[in-house]
């Protein structure tokens, strides 16, 4: 296994169709999942000469959190489907960084703390019960969650033709133990409605502005693409904002994530970090997205790659693969740290 595509070959060669296509599918004809790996090679690299590269740091800080680089574990669900460790097993390969808990977990947050080799930060689907997101919310933290991410970009259940409109069907023994009484509803079977009644179609910023408000600690918009989404996000009292098209699993034929990403960034200013999910495959990602304006990368497919793969060992090699590979690529470019990886390591012309 030297390559995050080694993994993917031998995760996807051992499970069954349906966890598979869940795994990898997308929205209806895929273009999205497509271009957001693909347009990273169209962004080329300057390589620099006569530069001392024999120390590089690629240690990053976020939200109050020092992190040995900026690759986290970006939030997808059900772990236990591609292992028996499940969400335990992440949290103990996920050394250095943060592992941003899914509400659709199948381990409780709570259990995960003793497992954990870096923070946890849990990411909340917005529910029609702001009680019962309220109170979601404090066990999270209290448990020891140092952010909230709420994911904005799915109010109602995108069109996945690798999965039926009712989404996954757990096995037996198995559940979603953070959703609580919702986990178990599902569409209507006329599909007279479009969205899941476990999803939020009416959630809006002041709903957001409230959790900003009660959550005591950072909260992060997860799922932005439009610079004026961001710049509202801001004033609603973010603590960060990832730039993300769910993977490309809600809406096909948005923009590949890095091609949204420089809008976002200019429209922040500054203000808060900006984080980017969806294509990350290499280190040479990683940097293009850092020299694009990300303060750090999420990666969701190729966690579960090596979930599946190996375990927790499986986690931790595919973050030494990436983190490896970024090294490699800052010495070629000349760049010691992060902060100095500008827009002066992307070829122009």
């Amino acid at each position: 296994m030297r390559t995050l595509r080694d993994y993917e070959r031998a995760a996807m060669a051992s499970l069954g169709t349906d966890v598979a296509g869940y795994l990898a599918g997308g929205a209806a004809d895929e273009h999205s999942v497509r271009w957001n790996a693909d347009r990273f090679a169209e962004i080329r690299l300057a390589p620099r000469v006569l530069a001392d590269v024999r120390a590089l740091d690629t240690t990053a800080d976020l939200l109050g959190s020092r992190l040995d680089h900026p690759i986290l574990f970006g939030p997808t669900g059900a772990h236990r489907l591609f292992h028996p460790g499940g969400e335990r097993a992440t949290a103990a390969g996920a050394a250095g960084t943060v592992y941003v808990v899914s509400s659709y977990s199948t381990t409780a947050f709570a259990d995960l703390a003793a497992d954990a080799a870096g923070p946890l930060w849990f990411q909340l689907n917005p529910l029609p019960d702001a009680g019962f997101v309220r109170e979601t919310v404090r066990g999270a933290v209290a448990a020891g969650a140092r952010a909230i991410v709420v994911t904005l970009d799915t109010p109602v259940a995108g069109i996945r033709d690798r999965q039926s409109w009712n989404g996954l069907d757990l096995p037996d023994g198995m559940s979603y133990p953070m959703l609580g009484r919702y986990a178990g509803l599902r569409p209507d079977p006329a599909l007279r409605s479009i969205h899941r009644p476990a999803l939020d179609a009416g959630f809006t910023a002041p709903d957001l502005a409230r959790i900003v408000a009660d959550a005591g600690v950072p909260v992060v918009a997860k799922g932005v693409l439009r610079a004026d989404d961001a710049t509202r996000l801001v004033e609603l009292g973010v603590a960060g904002i990832v730039v993300s098209n769910h993977g490309g699993r809600n809406l096909d034929t948005v923009p590949a994530t890095i091609d949204a990403l420089p809008g976002v960034v200019r429209a922040v200013g500054g203000r808060v970090p900006v984080l980017l999910d969806g294509g990350i495959r290499r280190g040479t990602d990683v940097l293009k997205a850092i020299a694009l304006g990300a303060r750090a990368v999420l990666v969701g497919r190729p966690a579960l790659w090596g979930l599946t793969a190996g375990g927790a060992d499986g986690v931790r090699h595919v973050i030494d693969i990436l983190r490896t590979e970024l090294e490699m690529a800052m010495a070629l470019c000349g760049v010691t740290s992060l902060g100095a990886a500008g827009s002066d390591v992307l070829w122009e012309g």
